[in-house]
C-alpha cells in the first residue's frame, strides 16, 4: 500500500545524519522566528522550537512510539486525536460538531485542532514538541505553517498493514468514541485518500523517516532512537 513512499524516502532514511546538521543550521538561521501572538501565531521563546510529526494510520502504534520518544529525548507530547476528545468532553461550542465529524470517520476542521495544538504550545514551557496525529491533510499541513509559523524539523511515518491496524485497535479496549469497527475502515480508507500527499510532501522535502511499525515495541523502537539521537550529538 506504502510503495511509493517506501520508495521515495528509502534514500532519505540511508542519509539521515548528513542531513541533520544542515537542518539544524537551517532552524538557526531563521530571523523570523514565530511570529507575534497578536497575528495569531505563537510569541517567541527564548529557543526555536523542535517540532516532530509523527504520521501513521489508526493502530500504528505511533502513540506508544510517541510515549518512548517523549521518556527518552524530553519531548512534550500533543497527541491530535486526544486534545480533540479532551475539547468533546469539556462540553465546548466546538465539541458536539468535533464527535460528529469524528463518528462520521471525517477530519476535523483544521482550524480548530491548530488552535488546540497552538494553545498546548503556548502553554509548555518546552521547546521540543511531538505533535502525534496531525498533520492528517494538505490543508492541515498548509494550516499548521500558516498560524504556527515554522515547518516541522522531522516527520515520522509509522508504516503498518491494514488489517495489523484493525487487529490493534479493535484489541485495546481503551473506550474511544471511534475505536469500532465500521468507524475504523472510514477512518483508514480517509487516511489513505488524504494523508499520502502529506507524507510525499514532506518526503521531498527531505523531512520524511518512514518506520516499520510491525514488531515488539523495543524493536520498533531502536528505529526510532537514531533519528533524534543523531540531532543530539549535532546540538
Amino acid at each position: 500500500m506504502w510503495r511509493r513512499v517506501a520508495s521515495l524516502s528509502s534514500s532519505i532514511s540511508s542519509s539521515f545524519l548528513a542531513q541533520t546538521a544542515s537542518r539544524l543550521n537551517t532552524w538557526e538561521s531563521l530571523t523570523t522566528g514565530i511570529a507575534q501572538q497578536a497575528k495569531g501565531v505563537i510569541a517567541p521563546k527564548e529557543k526555536t522550537p523542535f517540532i516532530t510529526f509523527v504520521l501513521g494510520g489508526p493502530g500504528s502504534g505511533k502513540g506508544t512510539q510517541c510515549i518512548k520518544i517523549v521518556e527518552t529525548f524530553g519531548f512534550a507530547h500533543l497527541s491530535a486525536g486526544d486534545l480533540l476528545r479532551r475539547e468533546i468532553a469539556s462540553k465546548s461550542a466546538d465539541g458536539a460538531m468535533i464527535l460528529n465529524t469524528i463518528k462520521e470517520g471525517k477530519i476535523v476542521p483544521s482550524q480548530v485542532t491548530v488552535k488546540l495544538i497552538r494553545k498546548e504550545m503556548e502553554l509548555s514551557d518546552n521547546h521540543k514538541f511531538l505533535i502525534d496525529g496531525f498533520p492528517r491533510t494538505e490543508e492541515n499541513r498548509v494550516s499548521f505553517e500558516r498560524i504556527i509559523g515554522v515547518e516541522p524539523n522531522v516527520v515520522l511515518f509509522f508504516d503498518c498493514p491494514e488489517e495489523e491496524m484493525v487487529k490493534r485497535v479493535l484489541n485495546r479496549n481503551e473506550g474511544r468514541v471511534d475505536d469500532n469497527l465500521e468507524t475504523i475502515k472510514k477512518r483508514l480508507t480517509v487516511f489513505q485518500a488524504l494523508s499520502l500527499p502529506v507524507i510525499n510532501y514532506y518526503s521531498e522535502r527531505g523531512k520524511l523517516y518512514t518506520i516499520k511499525a510491525i514488531g515488539t515495541e523495543d524493536e520498533i523502537f531502536e528505529q526510532v532512537r537514531p533519528i533524534f539521537a543523531a540531532f543530539e550529538t549535532v546540538g
